[in-house]
């Protein structure tokens, strides 16, 4: 079974282009289900009855909605693989609903604390200029952090203002910068990377004191260093700037499908959910500013 798994998960990165994050969290949730298996003494050819004991088994550890939904898309995309390979005759989670899950709004920063935030890099040494290119493109551009720290070199068009991204499945977009990130892009360019770098070759654009590929722990342990010097508290993520790009642009007035475009969404519906967050900062705002809010 292990190895069907494995295959499974290789065809699906191949169809799919997921997420490494993605693969690992289905990998995990296939080996835990083959498990449940062997110690009920099933293969993998099971009834829809079996799958719904095993949540039932899942839903007993309080797991949340969200946890069970993705268990059970894992379930579903795995058993639909072994059906199109000959492997089973029926599918046992066809007909299963996915749990209900809330609407959980991203964390985000107000104009005024991502202002602060990249302020905060020492713009004097590399590194920190290094810092401040990175922060003020992510908020310029609305890049995914993974899509952030392996852009390299080659798609970055600095005297037009715009980057070549391939984002998720492969796909690739254009993303436009203004003129703030242009300039710090440019300086980083010119004089914080040929430091970094020294006599050793690299295609990243963005590199550490070792003249190696940034990481995302890395650049989220930086962002953070920054957001404590800035003071700003709370729960941040390392998408963060990202979801202040796109709540900031549907707050001024943005089309919703522009930044579908630019956050390289293939669902309209996983962009929407920055509208209610842009709905919901604007109330705050009125009501602390209006003289009758």
């Amino acid at each position: 079974m292990e190895a069907c798994i494995d295959t499974f998960l290789d065809q699906y990165y191949s169809d799919t282009g997921a997420s490494r994050h993605t693969l690992a969290a289905y990998g995990s949730d296939l080996r835990q289900w083959v498990a449940w298996l062997e110690a009920e003494g099933l293969g993998l050819a099971v009834s829809e009855a079996d799958v719904l004991r095993w949540l039932v088994c899942l839903g007993e550890r309080k797991l949340s909605p969200r946890t069970l939904a993705r268990k059970l898309s894992a379930l579903r995309q795995f058993y639909r693989y072994l059906l199109r390979s000959g492997e089973i005759e029926q599918d046992p989670t066809r007909r299963l609903e996915t749990p209900r899950i809330g609407r959980k709004l991203p964390v985000t920063l107000g104009e005024g604390q991502v202002e602060r935030l990249l302020q905060a890099p020492d713009v004097e040494e590399a590194l920190g200029l290094r810092d401040k290119a990175m922060l003020e493109l992510m908020y310029a551009s609305g890049l995914r952090v993974s899509e952030l720290v392996s852009l390299p070199l080659h798609a970055v068009v600095l005297n037009e203002g715009y980057l070549r991204v391939l984002g998720k499945g492969s796909k690739e977009r254009l993303l436009p910068f203004g003129d703030q990130a242009r300039y710090w892009l440019g300086r980083y360019l010119s004089q914080g990377r040929p430091l970094l770098l020294g006599n050793r070759p690299a295609d990243s654009c963005f590199l550490t004191r070792r003249g190696q590929a940034m990481t995302r722990q890395n650049f989220w342990q930086r962002v953070r260093r920054y957001a404590r010097q800035a003071g700003i508290s709370g729960k941040l993520s390392p998408h963060t700037l990202r979801h202040a790009f796109a709540t900031h642009l549907l707050s001024h007035g943005a089309d919703l499908r522009v930044v579908q475009m630019l956050l390289g969404h293939s669902d309209l519906s996983t962009t929407e959910i920055y509208t209610a967050l842009a709905d919901t900062q604007l109330k705050r705002l009125h009501a602390e500013h209006h003289p009758r809010g």
